[in-house]
């Protein structure tokens, strides 16, 4: 059983995109007019919002669930391509920030000045961005997309990011000029978490890491009647999207039918606990014995 989530990933990617280019607008026009380098790291923050929607939605397009002959297992991984690629985006925003705020040090620069009604375009920023978040990841949740989930914590860390630029030029408007400087910092770091967080969260399904406990899967074997043992078993994939199970199955059978049924069985027990899941058995007859619950092959 495999679930095509692409359609609603490209529909909330595509909104997303549009509110991006908004927000990224904004910041740039208040960044320049203000002269401020934690805004326009803010702003440059949010071009990557928007290239990562882009690139959501070029991998969205490749990441059928349904097999075919050059990819037996689906095409499902290419989200998580993408997801890093916006890691990897979100560093190249961190190194940004950083080098324009020791710059600033080094170099120096003009004042920094802010109007009321600049403040007022921020707050308009702020609530947009926190919208998308919470549209993203709910949207992401409920259909199981990493693409979207991952760029929900990217846009997270552009609301974090705004709130604290938005502290800094508060700070300016009272006449302490180094707060712009000194929040890039923070900035910077958070920018970087981001890019940890959605990094970490992704490259498990791409090396191939266990998804369910053996010991699980050997549970549910084993209560099914007919099933003496089970062993060499081994998983990957993300639960709740796509699960791929192996295994060595010891049947109480006289005949290849008898045999076929007790898997059957054990196939759907498993396809109901943690579907979707595809379930590759391997039966041995009533005289093979091993006690082991193990990876090896």
């Amino acid at each position: 059983m495999t679930y095509d989530n692409r359609a609603v990933v490209r529909k909330v990617l595509i909104i997303t995109l549009l509110l991006n280019l908004f927000v990224m607008a904004l910041k740039a026009f208040v960044g320049y007019s203000t002269g401020s380098l934690s805004l326009l790291a803010d702003a440059l923050h949010s071009v990557t919002d928007s290239a990562n929607n882009v690139l959501g939605l070029v991998t969205s397009k490749f990441s059928s669930p349904h097999p075919d002959r050059e990819h037996p297992y689906g095409h499902q991984k290419f989200e998580a391509v993408g997801a890093l690629g916006i890691s990897a985006f979100l560093g190249i925003a961190c190194f940004e920030i950083l080098q324009g705020a020791i710059e600033r040090i080094i170099k120096g620069g003009a004042p920094v000045k802010i109007s009321t009604a600049e403040l007022w375009l921020l707050l308009i920023v702020l609530g947009v961005n926190i919208f998308v978040t919470f549209y993203e990841r709910n949207e992401g949740k409920r259909v199981n997309s990493p693409i979207l989930i991952a760029d929900a914590t990217h846009t997270m860390s552009d609301v974090w990011v705004t709130i604290t630029v938005m502290g800094g030029l508060v700070g300016v408007s009272l006449g302490y000029q180094w707060l712009d400087i000194v929040l890039a910092f923070p900035v910077a770091v958070l920018v970087f978490w981001s890019g940890w967080s959605v990094l970490k969260d992704n490259l498990p399904s791409l090396v191939d890491e266990m998804a369910i406990a053996p010991e699980a899967i050997h549970a549910i074997a084993l209560s099914v009647p007919g099933v003496i043992n089970c062993h060499d078993i081994a998983s990957r994939g993300v639960l709740g999207r796509q699960v791929f199970i192996e295994m060595h199955l010891i049947v109480a059978a006289a005949d290849v039918d008898t045999a076929h049924r007790i898997t059957e069985e054990v196939e759907r027990q498993l396809e109901e606990r943690f579907r979707p899941v595809r379930v590759l058995i391997h039966v041995e007859p009533p005289a093979y014995q091993s006690e082991a619950i193990t990876f090896e092959k």
